[in-house]
């Protein structure tokens, strides 16, 4: 992790985001409406409302993405982190995270919730050692998700 930084949203890095997530989703999913609205569509989609979107970046190189969701005031949703299949095991994800729970923080964010499946053992993993606890899902959020975490911030 050490040549890993983050960064935030750029214009320019953009495609990444798009690329990476769609990427990820594709080998485990199938590419969703939404999903292609937010990524092509992120400043509407994420920044508009208040939303933030973190880059990885390794020597230079942007590897992997975040972002924030605003949902109100108080809560926003972890969304769309994925790294570069070829930076794997570099740690990208576990900094994104963890970065992502600072960027709350300071925008004083109560409460962070995600989407995921349960299946990705690997991503769950990463959210519960952030302390990110599955709570009962709503229907109709994403036809992939079948498990909802949240983590309260202090």
């Amino acid at each position: 992790m050490t040549n890993i930084h983050i960064a935030p949203y750029r214009p320019e890095w953009q495609p990444y985001f798009e690329k990476f997530n769609k990427a990820w989703i594709e080998k485990h999913f199938v590419l969703e409406a939404i999903d292609n609205y937010v990524l092509t569509h992120p400043e509407e989609a994420i920044l508009k409302d208040g939303g933030e979107i973190l880059f990885a970046l390794h020597n230079q190189t942007v590897i992997g993405a975040v972002a924030l969701k605003k949902i109100d005031n108080a809560t926003m949703e972890l969304t769309k982190m994925a790294v570069d299949e070829a930076f794997h095991g570099l740690g990208a994800g576990t900094k994104l995270c963890k970065s992502a729970l600072e960027k709350a923080k300071e925008l004083e964010v109560k409460k962070l919730v995600l989407y995921t499946q349960s299946a990705l053992k690997p991503a769950l993993s990463i959210y519960k050692k952030f302390g990110f606890q599955q709570i009962p899902m709503e229907q109709g959020i994403y036809k992939r998700a079948d498990t909802k975490m949240e983590l309260n911030i202090k």
